[in-house]
């Protein structure tokens, strides 16, 4: 029996949430959930493949002029383009484009709470791509977040089998941000998050501008209103350069599964913001849904830090 073993070393799954990620996430959460109901106002009167483009565009150069200023290289590796493609088309062109026909066919913060089913399509991408357990405390969360989203969406299923174009562009915006986590999390990329995010908007948003160029039409500027531009400004800055940023560092401080689950939130700001901003209901649902999902981020981000916080002795302190 050896007298100097090593204690195991804890899995990245249970370690405590960095201070820096714990920000971004709530910022991220506010910024992307008010969003849903902000992009309802804009494309009441903007075409879906206009906002896209202008939205792409806008976050592209933002983050661009962020690297520039900041000292960061702009140039991708060579060794990533393969993978930074097949990145851009899932967690830009797919998540941007079926968001956006799925915002405009069905209420906003619904749309937001099937958008964030990908947890779900992230976390069962994840096993086979990158190897990460699928434990029980991980699908405890999963389990009580995707029940939250149940309960917020148990009284759309009538109007989703009546017309379900929104639900199903919805849905798969869902599926391709989720494959498009693991992806993201699969490799160490040659630059940092802010490239990264920015060389992803200028990829995947090639095939919106052909959309854009084949089947869309610009807005008639002097009939979009003042809300709708001011909207637009929101949808185009703040989600698009920050959240985007935000989401790229997360996806590299977490396990992709974890970082999937912590999305949870920002479908229930999502319907709550709507009901001020689009003057859509909140009651007893999105409360109960609150609850639910508040009680996913807690097994998932909380308990796994508190298992392996050091007993404090009595009469000592820990450390």
């Amino acid at each position: 029996m050896t007298t100097n073993a090593q204690p195991a070393p804890i899995p990245a799954t249970v370690e405590p949430m960095p201070m820096v990620a714990v920000v971004l996430l709530g910022l991220m959460t506010l910024f992307w959930g008010v969003n849903f109901p902000v992009m309802k106002m804009a494309l009441r009167e903007i075409e879906p493949w206009s906002f896209r483009v202008l939205c792409l565009t806008a976050g592209a150069l933002g983050l661009f002029l962020i690297a520039v200023l900041t000292g960061q290289r702009l140039a991708a590796p060579r060794r990533d383009w393969p993978m930074l493609v097949v990145l851009s088309l899932l967690n830009i062109t797919g998540w941007h484009l079926f968001s956006a026909f799925g915002i405009s066919l069905m209420a906003a913060g619904r749309a937001s709470v099937l958008a964030y089913t990908m947890p779900l399509w992230a976390v069962l991408a994840a096993s086979p791509i990158l190897g990460e357990r699928l434990t029980r405390t991980r699908m405890a969360g999963l389990a009580l977040g995707l029940g939250g989203i149940a309960v917020l969406f148990s009284d759309e299923l009538s109007r989703v089998g009546a017309a379900p174009a929104g639900a199903l562009c919805t849905l798969g915006s869902a599926i391709s941000w989720g494959l498009g986590t693991a992806v993201l999390k699969s490799r160490r990329w040659g630059m940092g998050a802010v490239v990264l995010t920015g060389w992803q908007m200028v990829i995947g948003g090639l095939p919106v501008l052909a959309g854009f160029a084949f089947v869309g039409h610009a807005p008639d500027l002097a009939q979009v209103s003042s809300t709708a531009w001011l909207a637009l400004a929101y949808a185009a800055t703040v989600p698009m350069v920050f959240c985007h940023y935000a989401w790229t560092r997360l996806v590299g401080l977490l396990p992709a599964g974890v970082a999937a689950i912590s999305t949870l939130m920002i479908p229930v700001v999502g319907v709550i913001s709507s009901a001020p901003l689009v003057g859509e209901a909140v009651g007893l649902r999105e409360i109960a849904a609150l609850a639910l999902v508040v009680a996913a981020l807690v097994v998932v981000l909380v308990l796994p830090a508190w298992r392996r916080a050091p007993a404090v002795p009595a009469g000592g302190r820990a450390g």
